[in-house]
């Protein structure tokens, strides 16, 4: 167990999938979360329930990662409950599929606020609250690295842009002592790509393992990465997608 006792968190996008993963995952391991939802209200109770059953605090905050209000009033709700800030992850984004022929400029426009704009403003209104060993850990996707079939460009185009805010970012923020890292996981169960989807079994060929990640194996990456065991890791990718990018 990586020991994150008295760190608080705030997990942006945090009430299904990778991104319930990550906040019961930093819970379970001793940090008290708060977390962003928008629309799933009964999720979002039910990871405040997981969180609050292991004794630390919960907090769930509904804003839309594409309204920038929205974006700095979490951050301070999360702030002013849980009494600081020491590890902010970055797990919203939405998806969208199709091909650049066929772009639809609005769909695009939001896919980019909030793939890549929240990010950068949930760093923007959370960096004045990190102390000296703060984390940032924002989730990507191998498809930002590797576009191993059409129909995900725009996608793609959104995740490829993390890897440059998270080594800007760290380099900006490595004096104050604050990391920042890139996690990119490959095939996941979740709702939104499940294993045994109708191309479950050629994104399991893509890989090394031959199989899909779990949630919690991901949520596992980026426990490590925000804890003090990664002390010396800034700037960095971390991939997470049984080999699909070997």
């Amino acid at each position: 167990m990586i020991d994150l006792s008295g760190k608080r968190a705030l997990v942006a996008g945090g009430s299904r999938g990778i991104g319930a993963a990550i906040a019961l995952a930093l819970a379970e391991n001793g940090a008290d979360v708060a977390f962003t939802y928008q629309h799933s209200v009964e999720k979002a109770r039910a990871v405040s329930g997981s969180i609050e059953a292991t004794g630390r605090r919960a907090l769930g905050i509904q804003a839309d990662s594409a309204d920038p209000g929205a974006i700095a009033r979490a951050v301070d709700e999360a702030v002013s409950a849980l009494g600081g800030l020491d590890i902010l992850i970055n797990s919203a984004a939405i998806a969208y599929y199709g091909t650049v022929a066929d772009l639809d400029l609005d769909a695009y426009q939001k896919l980019m606020d909030v793939n890549v704009r929240a990010p950068m403003l949930f760093a923007k209104a959370a960096i004045p609250h990190l102390p000296d060993g703060g984390r940032i850990v924002t989730i990507g996707s191998g498809l930002g690295e590797r576009v191993p079939f059409p129909g995900v460009t725009a996608y793609a185009v959104s995740k490829a842009a993390l890897t440059s805010f998270t080594r800007g970012l760290s380099r900006e923020l490595g004096p104050n002592g604050i990391t920042v890292n890139l996690v990119q996981p490959g095939s996941t169960d979740t709702d939104a790509n499940p294993a045994d989807g109708p191309s479950a079994d050629a994104q399991r060929s893509m890989t090394s393992l031959g199989r899909y990640a779990q949630p919690r194996e991901i949520a596992n990456a980026v426990v490590f990465l925000a804890s003090p065991a990664a002390s010396v890791i800034t700037g960095a990718v971390l991939n997470v997608d049984a080999g699909a990018l070997a």
